[in-house]
């Protein structure tokens, strides 16, 4: 089951319905013109066949958003292995005899591999796919996609889904306070109290936000125009495919590591994504990964 491990629960509203009232009253999202309040959950004359129902709300009838501190990474689909970067390479010496190298043990040659990514010998490492299931905050995902040689996006759509209230709150691990000017500044650990109101704060705009998408919705509002009310810490999920030298540039950049030979300042957000895709990459293409770290994580 996918999903992401939830920080913080809330008092629930049901997935969204119009709210129409009979007669008049105050509604959740204001005043209605006429009679008692109520809420209609479907309506005699609703295209898919429903059935009218009114419920009266209560003062539980709140909508949960649901708090979430992690990001999800989940490898679905995958073509790659070192023996793809021997066979690529090989065709240049041996030609279609390059073949076999799919069948021999690719230990054999490590030196190959190291040597290719010791002097850059990029399109070896092309050779191949990886196809990750990615959930987080829609502002990793507007960084991720500047990354586009060697990438290709499908992400949820906010024009023909509604979306839900999922939102990222950071937890305690996350340095809060940036210290020095720009180019030359660190993060480090925020009090208590700026995590409790950095907690609160995006816990109240996110229901605000939600609320107010919500209403217009009811209001027949187009998902695609309501959208826009929604703020950047909403999670969203998406398809992205790779290959091993598209994804080695993308770690250089993204990623913190002791063995880079170039700094990197990545936003801990998009590095904890980052993170998790090395580990699946790590485990299909061992011995790449080793010569992407022997040399300095440097994309060949």
């Amino acid at each position: 089951m996918r999903g992401l491990c939830p920080v913080r629960l809330y008092s629930r509203m049901p997935s969204h319905q119009p709210w129409e009232p009979e007669g008049g009253g105050t509604t959740p999202f204001g005043r209605s013109p006429t009679g008692p309040v109520g809420r209609r959950v479907a309506s005699q004359s609703d295209e898919m066949g429903r059935t009218l129902q009114t419920v009266s709300p209560t003062p539980d009838d709140e909508f949960k958003i649901d708090l979430r501190s992690e990001v999800t990474v989940e490898l679905v689909k995958h073509s790659a292995a070192d023996s793809d970067v021997l066979f690529a390479a090989r065709v240049s010496t041996v030609g279609e005899q390059s073949l076999d190298e799919l069948d021999k043990d690719p230990e054999r040659s490590t030196g190959l591999i190291n040597y290719l990514m010791r002097d850059r010998h990029g399109s070896p490492f092309e050779h191949n796919s990886m196809t990750f299931f990615i959930s987080a905050p829609i502002f990793v995902f507007r960084e991720f996609m500047r990354h586009r040689v060697g990438w290709s996006y499908n992400e949820e759509s906010g024009r023909y889904r509604e979306l839900q209230p999922v939102f990222y709150v950071p937890d305690t691990s996350r340095k809060l306070v940036q210290k020095g000017r720009p180019g030359k500044y660190v993060f480090v650990e925020g009090t208590p109290e700026q995590h409790e109101l950095v907690g609160h704060a995006m816990e109240d705009s996110y229901r605000q936000a939600y609320r107010t998408y919500q209403q217009m919705l009811a209001q027949g509002v187009a998902r695609e125009v309501a959208r826009a009310v929604l703020p950047v810490g909403l999670f969203s999920s998406m398809y992205a495919t790779c290959n091993a030298r598209s994804l080695m540039h993308f770690l250089g950049l993204r990623t913190q590591h002791e063995l880079a030979k170039v700094p990197s300042f990545p936003q801990r957000e998009i590095e904890m994504v980052g993170e998790k895709m090395e580990v699946e990459w790590a485990r299909l293409m061992p011995l790449t990964h080793a010569a992407f770290n022997a040399n300095g994580r440097v994309a060949p």
